[in-house]
Formats: structure tokens, C-alpha cells, sequence
């Protein structure tokens, strides 16, 4: 019986181990800070998964109630109001819609929405950008929440309102 039980621990204790890390790859975070006179305050994570989907955990809290636009932006600054982030990360040249629309620009991640207590908490999944090196990698690049709704049709950037959260996504 001492024979079985020590190779099932084992088996347990490195198995386990292997498929985790099997299965996830780099991460990076944005922590997001508040522009344009707002409370934003927050983290975005993205993890990238096995397969090449990237897994983004918004926590947003000082926002107000309602839908905003949420997306990646071209250039990592989020100086001037969050406006040096530029338009939105879109290195294939594609035009603006929702995220699961194909085809549309990687840093489109269309709308969250913040609740009552002017928090927004979100998990989703995308396939438009990596985290690891690469033309689609989110590294370097503005996060932002904007003050309204992304209309997902307007282009280039779904007139989505002044951006009143910004942060920066780095590599962990």
C-alpha cells in the first residue's frame, strides 16, 4: 500500500504543476488611474492562456454608473487627459466594431458596465492580442475607459467620450 501512496502524491504534486503552468503563459497588468477630472482607480490583468486567447480581469471602482467604452489604445501615455494614448490599437488596419465582430481593430473590447456602487468587475477572453512579444502584444500599450458608451459602429473609435481612465499595461 506505501508503494502506491507515495507515486500518487507525486504524480499529484507534479501534474498538477505541469498543467498550470502548461496552460497560462505571460502576464501583464495595467494599473488605471483616474484623467479628465474623474475617481477611476483600478487594475486590468491579462494572462495569456494556452491556444493564444488572452483572459483580461478588469476591477474598476470610482466609475460611474453606467455602460463605457473600453479598449486598448495605440500608444503607451496617458498624459494630456489620456489623448497621447492616440486611437485604438489596431495594427491590422481594421475597422472600428464590437469584439466579436470580425473583423474589427485588437483593442476593441466594446463596453463594461459599472454598477450602482460605481464599480465594474469583468472577465473576458479575447484572441486579438498577446501578451507576449509580437505586432498584437498589449505591452506598451494605453488602456483606457471612456465616459459614455461605445456605439461599436462609429469610426474610428465608436464615439465613446472623453477617456476618464488610463493606465499603462506592463509585463509582470
Amino acid at each position: 500500500m506505501k508503494k502506491l501512496i507515495l507515486p500518487a502524491i507525486i504524480l499529484a504534486t507534479f501534474g498538477c504543476t505541469s498543467m498550470n503552468s502548461a496552460s497560462t503563459g505571460p502576464k501583464a497588468t495595467a494599473t488605471i488611474s483616474a484623467i479628465s477630472g474623474s475617481n477611476v482607480s483600478g487594475v486590468v490583468n491579462f494572462r495569456e492562456l494556452s491556444g493564444g486567447a488572452v483572459e483580461v480581469h478588469a476591477v474598476l471602482s470610482g466609475v460611474p454608473a453606467g455602460v463605457h467604452g473600453f479598449h486598448i489604445h495605440d500608444k503607451g501615455d496617458c498624459g494630456d487627459n489620456g489623448n497621447a494614448a492616440g486611437g485604438h490599437f489596431n495594427p491590422a488596419g481594421a475597422p472600428h466594431a464590437a469584439p466579436t465582430v470580425d473583423p474589427h481593430h485588437a483593442g476593441d473590447f466594446g463596453n463594461v458596465t459599472a454598477d450602482a456602487y460605481n464599480k465594474v468587475e469583468t472577465t473576458f477572453t479575447t484572441h486579438s492580442i498577446t501578451v507576449s512579444p509580437g505586432p498584437n502584444s498589449v505591452v506598451g500599450h494605453a488602456v483606457i475607459l471612456h465616459g459614455n458608451p461605445d456605439d461599436l459602429t462609429t469610426q474610428p473609435s465608436g464615439n465613446a467620450g472623453p477617456r476618464i481612465g488610463c493606465g499603462v499595461a506592463t509585463l509582470q
